[in-house]
């Protein structure tokens, strides 16, 4: 008589592995900190290369973007005060407690740098003039400043999820964060080639080139060398993007390649690295949650683990 293949569905009645209880706001907030990043990055390339439009359009995206980032985390944690109570302590194990802190010196900076845009439209005379004048040295401090956190901010959530225990997550930890990057200079470039004219989106252009390229590289990889734990980002909702965005970044490379001198095809490509972006972002999220979810994404690669232990092959 032959012993039944394992099943591996619970621990004594109890799920194996805790899987995370973030809701949808996390993925979302996950994607518009990589997005306030990556268009701080075009700001700053915009601002040191005199390309005020590209500059304009990097500052205020950052602002509404980190703004967002900040309704979704306080979403998340129930109540506003709570996202105060985060201040109190820093805890680096906490993903939420480094995300408050990053945002908190992060926002301040591309808060100044978008309203000094807001400055020639000041009167010239009284309180209102002096403000028109010094807002515009302020805002390229502030611009510069935000530029220099951004890459914590676009790469910190992948270094934290790597971080925990999830099965999938845990064994991406060399590729989250490059994907996280990669996808925060894709949609800061998606900004710039939607906002900017032509001929001020070269940086752009450059940036979408770069940031695709990482991007399509780190999705192949977690789809493919991860072994047992790269099937959750093959299969059901985090599959289905991951394609998605696959398919969409490319579109996006080849339209801000192609549409150098057209206005119509440089928004068509920018509104696609934006939209792969987000498929990308929740595709890496929901493939983490379906690994938590099923036992056996903990137990086969903890016994191959040993296995390999005993043979003397780690």
């Amino acid at each position: 008589m032959r012993v039944p293949e394992a099943e591996f569905t619970s621990y004594y009645g109890r799920p194996i592995l805790k899987a995370p209880v973030w809701r949808w706001d996390i993925a979302a907030y996950l994607f518009t900190g990589g997005l306030a990043a990556g268009s701080s990055l075009l700001a700053a390339g915009g601002q040191l290369t005199g390309r005020p439009a590209l500059r304009r359009a990097g500052r205020v995206t950052a602002l509404g973007a980190v703004t967002a980032s900040a309704y979704f985390l306080v979403n998340d944690l129930g109540r506003p005060s709570r996202f105060h109570h985060m201040l109190r302590v820093a805890k680096p194990t906490s993903p939420m407690s480094v995300g408050t802190w990053i945002l908190t010196a992060y926002g301040p900076a591309a808060g100044l740098a978008a309203v000094a845009e807001g400055a020639p439209l000041l009167p010239e005379r009284g309180v209102s003039g002096l403000a028109r004048r010094l807002l515009p040295p302020a805002g390229q401090v502030a611009g510069l400043a935000a530029a220099a956190v951004a890459p914590a901010l676009a790469t910190y959530t992948g270094v934290l999820l790597a971080g925990t225990a999830v099965p999938s997550w845990h064994e991406a930890y060399p590729e989250l964060p490059t994907i996280f990057a990669a996808s925060a200079l894709a949609s800061g470039a998606g900004v710039g080639l939607l906002a900017a004219p032509c001929a001020q989106a070269g940086p752009a252009r450059r940036m979408a080139v770069a940031g695709a390229a990482l991007e399509l590289w780190g999705a192949h990889s977690v789809e493919t060398r991860l072994g047992l734990l790269s099937e959750p980002y093959r299969e059901g909702t985090a599959g289905r993007l991951l394609r998605a965005g696959r398919l969409l970044t490319a579109a996006g490379v080849v339209g801000a390649l192609v549409g150098r001198r057209s206005r119509a095809l440089s928004a068509l490509a920018g509104t696609a690295l934006l939209a792969a972006s987000v498929a990308t972002r929740f595709g890496i999220f929901h493939g983490g949650v379906a690994s938590a979810r099923d036992p056996k994404y903990t137990v086969l690669p903890q016994r191959e683990r040993i296995r390999r232990r005993e043979a003397g092959q780690v």
